[in-house]
């Protein structure tokens, strides 16, 4: 590894964004990433058959004013525009229509007390805002964990209000390993290369790697909030003020679960299941995506630590369960499970995506702000308006990657 102007430590979507802006510039920048891979949460496999399967992110939120939309066409990538399945039931499956109508009522109740305490002063947890007694609480509760990775006990009101959402989702057809693998084109990256500590005590900024160190006049963090208030990568003098930021910006956990599905034509294609309507534990599916023999199931919060902690196996064995309950015993033999990720366990990410906690939304800024006009931070949990997004983290890349640009040319 040759010592460059600029050093990116992580080849996620945030450190893609970064080391490209900046090479664009003509800065020279060399990225590390732990991994053997691009696209940090962003990570798609294949079947047995060659299917993608999204197990980071699978959305372009807000897509009609998502940059990566545009990147990926000009990278040859297909955008598919189906409309996302979320909130609906498969009729004849355990949900009536007069009760979806219901729990949608309850859901459109929740958003709008929270824009009306966002918009208010104080800050506190999302919960308090659930009717007490409410049936669909539970249901409600299930449906933060998929949206925000904690249960709505975890969820700041202010952070939660900020989140800018036009509401339009599409997907990338091949997978969003394909972007990020195109976003890196032309890049210089060195692979299975974790970061330990970021000495910015001299002169030179310098990156402490198990392959060699790194010296350079800059340096852009994109590791996870997790990562680092864990101490994995550490920082000479100490950046008390940035761990404890990053320690209320904790990732959330969202978990998934792919099974292959004999017979699929049966059920249409992009629709969706609710394991349970009564509990917080049970899973999301989302039936035949793309219209491929596939279910793809949520599992989020609390409940997916608990069946992480029991091992992958536990994902299948309940999601086939809860599935058999709803369309039949004669399901157990349709369906093979394929693949499981455990995020909470991966150590180079320790989670899904960032939450503020009840009271801390304003340390998403405190994480953002630059050292020294040297060291800067980016990632989605940067963002005030787009955190949990992977076009959030390419945002907040290319605003570091700005603030390097012009800190170097003062300099």
């Amino acid at each position: 590894m040759t010592d460059p102007d600029v050093i990116v430590i992580g080849a996620g979507a945030a450190g893609l964004a970064a080391a490209q802006r900046l090479a664009a510039a003509g800065v020279t920048v060399h990225v590390v990433e732990a991994r053997s891979r691009v696209g940090g949460r962003a990570w798609t496999a294949r079947s047995p058959s060659g299917l993608p399967m999204e197990l980071g992110c699978a959305w372009l939120h807000s897509a009609d004013e998502n940059e990566l939309c545009a990147l990926a066409l000009r990278s040859g990538l297909t955008i598919d525009k189906t409309r996302p399945p979320w909130r609906t039931q498969i009729n004849d499956a355990g949900f009536r229509p007069a009760d979806q109508t219901d729990f949608r009522a309850a859901l459109a109740r929740l958003f709008a007390r929270l824009d009306e305490a966002g918009e208010a002063e104080g800050d506190y947890s999302a919960d308090r805002l659930l009717d007490p007694g409410n049936r669909w609480n539970p249901l409600l509760n299930a449906t933060s964990t998929y949206m925000n990775g904690v249960e709505l006990d975890q969820v700041s009101v202010r952070d939660f209000f900020r989140y800018r959402d036009t509401g339009v989702n599409w997907r990338i057809v091949e997978g969003y390993s394909a972007l990020m693998e195109a976003l890196a084109s032309g890049l210089s990256i060195t692979f299975e290369c974790p970061a330990r500590l970021i000495d910015h005590s001299g002169p030179q900024m310098r990156v402490e790697t198990p392959r060699g160190n790194l010296r350079g006049r800059a340096v852009i963090v994109t590791a996870p909030t997790d990562v680092l208030s864990a101490g994995d990568l550490g920082f000479h003098p100490a950046l008390p003020d940035k761990i404890a930021a990053a320690a209320v910006l904790p990732l959330g956990l969202a978990d998934k679960l792919y099974l292959g599905l004999d017979n699929a034509e049966e059920f249409p294609r992009d629709s969706h299941l609710y394991g349970a309507l009564d509990t917080v534990q049970t899973g999301s599916y989302h039936v035949r995506p793309f219209g491929r023999p596939l279910i793809e199931v949520y599992f989020g919060g609390r409940f997916a630590r608990e069946l992480e902690a029991e091992g992958e196996a536990a994902f299948a064995r309940f999601a086939i369960g809860q599935l058999a309950s709803l369309l039949g015993q004669g399901m157990r033999k349709r369906l093979h499970p394929i693949a499981a990720t455990a995020w909470g366990r991966d150590p180079y990410a320790r989670g899904s995506y960032s939450h503020a906690m009840p009271g801390h939304a304003d340390a998403r800024s405190v994480l953002a702000a630059p050292v020294d006009e040297r060291l800067f931070f980016a990632g989605e949990a940067c963002m005030v308006h787009d955190f949990s997004t992977a076009h959030g983290a390419y945002r907040s890349g290319v605003a570091a990657a700005d603030a390097a640009i012009a800190a170097l040319r003062n300099k």
